[in-house]
């Protein structure tokens, strides 16, 4: 049986189906839509970029809570077995040893949930994309 989205009217297959029918405009609104299980990880990497990137405003870009000076600098998305960050291709080639461990794609990094997140990794990639794209 599938189930209706009272809010936008498509259909899933699981009942109460976390999508994006209605937009969040703050990333408070876009962690408070997020399973339950997975927002303390989201509030722990908000809480690490919002200190390294004391001067970079939070908003919503491409529906991902984004860090943004002049342009967007660093986006962080929840996605069902992992955190992705996404610093940008050259970000990732800069930092490619220390991401051996990690999955990663051609501008994303993978942080699987359930393991403790690499918050000193995070940071200096954060501020390194700051001094890279926040001019």
């Amino acid at each position: 049986m599938k189930w209706k989205c009272p809010g936008c009217g498509r259909e899933f297959s699981r009942q109460g189906q976390n999508h994006y029918c209605l937009r969040p405009q703050t990333i408070d609104e876009y962690i408070a839509a997020q399973e339950e299980e997975i927002r303390p990880v989201l509030r722990e990497v908000r809480t690490l970029l919002q200190s390294a990137l004391p001067e970079a405003e939070e908003r919503i870009s491409w529906s991902m809570p984004t860090y943004w000076k002049g342009r967007n600098i660093l986006h962080f998305a929840a996605s069902k077995k992992h955190l992705g960050l996404y610093p940008g291709g050259e970000a990732a080639a800069v930092f490619a040893d220390e991401l051996a461990d990690y999955d990663t794609g051609k501008v994303t990094i993978r942080l699987p949930y359930g393991e403790p997140l690499p918050a000193d990794l995070i940071r200096r990639i954060a501020e390194w994309c700051y001094e890279k794209y926040g001019k």
